[in-house]
This record gives structure tokens, sequence and C-alpha cells, in this order.
């Protein structure tokens, strides 16, 4: 039996939060307890066990960790060979190094070595929620590593814990509006109308965007693609309350053509309508758009 290193975490599910809570006050609408709010950070326990028939000489035992975003190419978009070799440099979230032991010797038998690690950021930086997607992973791992001399081979264990992000609270809104048609005359202007009726956040900008969703398709497979060609400020700043504001775009002649739909391509447009609040809430709403030429 040679020497064995893992790592317990105390909670079970390994599910940890970097989240928020809000310190209510007496009397305070909804908006001014949204500005109260303190970050609460939650601390990594357990222990770190090492298992051995005979005592062991080490060089020191650090814990490490470790948050990154990993992405990788689409072999759709750039072609199998590129995505291979084009693989995006990761995104490192968080890096964080203690030393539990000093360098020594630990007596044979069972030792445990109980830990304590915050979940914290350095800077501006965010936790994004654990996910292990085809070309975006997130993932968080505690490593222990225990160095020894050059005879024997240093020991390293892995354990992945989950982070879930907090959903924040959207204020409350209420907008309505229309557009006079979606079956569109590609020479002729795309109309309507948006009234914000009441927003408990001031609205920083209402836009429209114009988007172009192509799909080319054979046997092999479809890749759809959808991109933004055309994007016109209809608002600026708090507007407001019950005021309609018009909305008008002009089709752009060379970035668009009739809707198309054949057996091996289509080319569709849509309109998104985007509506920005101060506190950088997103409000979208999508309609999709069939062009003609009369």
């Amino acid at each position: 039996m040679g020497t064995a290193l893992d790592i317990k975490i105390k909670r079970a599910n390994k599910v940890y939060h970097c989240g928020v809570s809000s310190s209510k006050g007496t009397g305070g609408g909804r908006v001014e307890e949204q500005a109260r709010v303190n970050v609460v950070l939650e601390i990594l326990t357990g222990v770190v066990v090492i298992t051995s028939k005979d005592s062991v000489q080490h060089q020191g035992i650090s814990l490490t960790m470790e948050g990154s975003v990993n992405l990788q190419l689409s072999a759709k978009s750039v072609g199998v060979f590129e995505a291979f070799y084009n693989s995006v440099k990761p995104i490192q979230l968080i890096n964080n190094t203690v030393e539990m032991v000093k360098p020594g010797k630990l007596p044979s038998g069972k030792t445990e070595i109980p830990f304590e690690f915050p979940l914290q950021v350095k800077g501006n930086k965010v936790l994004y929620e654990t996910y292990h997607g085809v070309f975006v992973n997130i993932q968080y791992t505690l490593r222990c590593d225990m160095r020894r001399s050059l005879l024997a081979k240093d020991l390293t264990k892995t354990c992945e814990f989950i982070v879930h992000s907090p959903r924040a609270s959207l204020p409350k809104f209420l907008i309505r509006g229309h557009l006079n048609s979606t079956n569109c005359i590609i020479t002729q202007p795309l109309t309507g109308e948006l009234v914000v009726v009441n927003s408990e956040a001031a609205v920083k900008s209402i836009e429209l965007q114009l988007v172009r969703v192509e799909t080319c398709g054979c046997a092999e497979g479809y890749a759809r693609d959808a991109t933004e060609i055309q994007n016109i400020q209809i608002a600026d700043g708090d507007v407001c309350r019950n005021l309609p504001v018009p909305i008008y775009m002009v089709f752009p002649r060379l970035f668009t053509c009739p809707t198309l739909e054949t057996t091996n391509f289509k080319v569709e447009f849509e309109v998104n309508i985007v509506v920005l609040l101060h506190d950088d809430h997103l409000i979208t709403e999508n309609f999709p758009l069939k062009l003609c030429r009369m």
C-alpha cells in the first residue's frame, strides 16, 4: 500500500453560492433596498486525508482553489482542423493557493488536515455558475498538492465543487406597444409605437435591432447564424411615462432582401426591441419579420 491523498468537502452536495444579502430597512422601497446590498462570501470547509502504511516525508502540502472558463471554437464555423488547434485561451476566475502544512513528516496511518477556504474573487471579476457544455465549460476545483523528494513522486488530488449564482431580481415594469405589421414591404419603413407605462428603475435607452438569420444546410447538417445588421436608438434617457415613442426603421438596401427559403438555404429577418435600464437590466422582445418586394 502506497500513500493515498484525498479531499473531502464537508457539504455533501458540494454546492456553494457567491450571492448577495440585502440589509432590509424600515419603510424603504424596493429600489432603495437594492442599493443596500452586501456581498456574502461562503466558505468551503472540509479535510484533506492522507493515508499511508508508513510515515511520510514531504516538502509541504498546499491547497489551491481554481475556477476557469474554457472555450472551444465550433468546427461548423471554422472547420475541424482550425477548431482543434484554435481553442480560445481559458478565462481565469479564481486562482488562490494556501500552504496547509510546512515541510516535515506525517505519521503512519490516517491523517486528516482541516481547511477553510473563502469563495472570494480578486478585483471586479464575476463568478459564473458551473456549466459543462460542448463549446463552453465553467468549472471550479480544489487541488491538493503534496510535494515530495526527488526519489518519490509528488501527489496531487483534485475535487470539483459547484457554484450557483443568484438570480438578480428584475425591477417591476410595464411596457406596451405594437408593430403596424410584421409582413413588410422592403422599400417601406417598419413602423409602430412603444409606451413605457411604468418602471421602478429609470430607463437608460431604447433601441431597435435588425437581425438577419442565415441558414445553410446539406446532407451533413445545418448551420444557423444570426447577425445584427442595424441598430437604431429610438429613445435616450428616462422617457416620460405613458408617452408614445414612435418606432421607425428603414430597411438598409445592401444588407436586406426579401425573405428567402430554398431547399439548401434560408435568409430570414427579425427585429429586437431592447430596453436598457440604469441598473444594467436588459429587457428584449423578438419579432420575426417577413420581407417582400412589391
